[in-house]
């Protein structure tokens, strides 16, 4: 059983990446089917310090015919492999959390296991060893492109993404309107949009329409009132200070996210310049407090002025409400650390192709939709709690991270390799293993025993194939060009 009348007119309200993302994927999958307007404002800024992606943009791209030299030429990329974590687990200790796959697994036993069996009887070095994203961005090198080794992500300027994105989804026939959204109608018979009006009195009407107005909600909440979900007792950042610095030297192929007494500051290298952000809990550290700390610790000349961005973490109760969808910061945000925003626009963006509502809105399809959406986002929630919980720091703010309650399904994950080194990935969710196991291992949990199966290979053996593993992987890497002179050469051939 469907509601309400087939879908032909969408209109996206909000620009920015979510809404010109939505809108290119619309255009350049549906397009011959759908009458696509975006409304935006010049007049309304955007968020823009999500600079930073995770390797899922790669494949994205792909699907709406985004071409690799195009995109970095336009917004000043650079690639990354990874995350390197400072002073998260406790002042002075560091890991790096890869997007590769490290070792070989079996159906047996995952390869951590095996580690950590080598490890406890001095056959291994250390985990990241014996992956190649790792070694490679701690090395400096990249080598990117479709048979590349790599499994990479990009560092990127979000205004200029925002506007890449916009020229290649109105060559794909999307038509932009101008102007602010003054009042959004209703119907009076099922409270379904039928227009939003803008301030010039100009209606816009459609069967479907998509939130892209940024923490607001201009239609999902302020029109539908369909509530929102908050996750700030679990992640007390509330506040973030963003500022672009002149860069220092050539860009690393990684992200720093380096912890401080009350939350973690990122850098971002891009090819001319650096995205730099503090993220805090006002309750321990004052919006005046994070300009000063910005002054100190950044390095680099500052080309913009450092501004204050508020936010609450957590989503809406209904992703999708009647014949609205909510999209990006519309419709819920986890942090910044580890970079899934742009991610989630485009994973809810594929998921409203594949549910789109032709024939009118289906209830199960809905609920579907809004399920699948909410076990992608208590996933990622699950995931970046646990790099607040698991720490061994002294001051207040960290305290009370470690001390607090934490989601049972988190608190199950934590159980299962603490006890026996037992990690996975659910169906639907972002996260691989691997993530898991490099976390947990940095954040400095060490299970209390393994999997047997390290156990049935002699001694002599392991230590042997783990150190060809390694070498292997170092002749990989000195084969590799510094992420540096690949930049200029991939800007040569672009």
């Amino acid at each position: 059983m469907t509601d309400g009348p087939r879908m032909k007119r969408v209109v996206i309200a909000g620009g920015g990446t979510a809404g010109w993302t939505v809108a290119a994927a619309l255009a350049k999958t549906l397009g011959p089917l759908l009458d696509i307007t975006l409304v935006e404002s010049d007049e309304i800024g955007t968020v823009g310090v999500g600079e930073s992606t995770i390797p899922t943009a790669r494949r994205f791209h792909e699907l709406v015919g985004v071409d690799e030299s195009a995109f970095v030429a336009a917004t000043k990329a650079s690639f990354k492999l990874g995350i390197l974590f400072e002073d998260w687990e406790q002042v002075g200790a560091s890991y790096f959390h890869s997007f590769g796959i490290t070792g070989r697994s079996n159906w047996l036993a995952d390869f951590h296991h095996v580690w950590l069996h080598a490890r406890e009887h001095g056959l291994a070095t250390d985990f990241g060893d014996y992956c190649l994203e790792h070694r490679a961005a701690l090395a400096g090198k990249f080598l990117g492109g479709k048979d590349a080794p790599l499994n990479y992500a990009y560092h990127l300027d979000a205004t200029a993404y925002g506007r890449f994105l916009r020229r290649h989804a109105e060559a794909l026939g999307v038509v932009r309107r101008e102007g602010k959204i003054a009042r959004v109608k209703l119907k009076p018979d099922d409270g379904f949009i039928e227009a939003i009006e803008l301030e010039s009195g100009e209606a816009i009407a459609g069967e479907l329409f998509i939130d892209c107005t940024g923490f607001r909600g201009l239609l999902i909440e302020e029109a539908l009132e369909t509530g929102f979900e908050d996750w700030n007792h679990w992640l007390t950042t509330d506040r973030a200070l963003a500022v672009q610095t002149e860069a220092v030297g050539s860009p690393p192929p990684f992200t720093r996210a380096s912890a401080h007494h009350a939350g973690w500051r990122w850098r971002i290298p891009l090819q001319d310049r650096v995205g730099n952000g503090l993220v805090y809990d006002s309750e321990f550290l004052s919006d005046d407090e994070a300009h000063a700390i910005a002054a100190e610790r950044i390095e680099g000349r500052f080309v913009t002025e450092p501004r204050i961005i508020r936010f609450r973490t957590g989503m809406r109760r209904k992703a999708w409400n009647r014949n609205c969808v909510a999209i990006g910061l519309t419709g819920g945000f986890v942090e910044p650390l580890e970079s899934t925003s742009i991610h989630l626009i485009m994973i809810a963006t594929i998921r409203l192709l594949q549910f789109f509502p032709f024939d009118g809105i289906s209830p199960a399809l809905v609920e579907r939709y809004n399920d699948v959406s909410r076990r992608e986002l208590e996933h990622i929630r699950d995931f970046i709690i646990l790099h607040y919980h698991l720490n061994r720091r002294e001051e207040p703010f960290w305290r009370r991270a470690a001390e607090m309650d934490i989601p049972p399904s988190l608190e199950a994950r934590i159980g299962a390799f603490r006890e026996r080194g037992h990690a996975w990935q659910d169906q639907d969710e972002l996260f691989r293993l691997d993530s898991w196991v490099q976390v947990m291992l940095g954040q400095g949990l060490t299970p209390r025993s393994s999997h047997p199966f390290g156990r049935m290979i002699p001694d002599g053996d392991l230590e042997q194939s783990l150190a060809a593993l390694s070498a292997n992987i170092g002749e990989g890497v000195d084969r590799l060009p510094a992420h540096q002179d690949y930049i200029r050469q991939f800007a040569a051939r672009a």
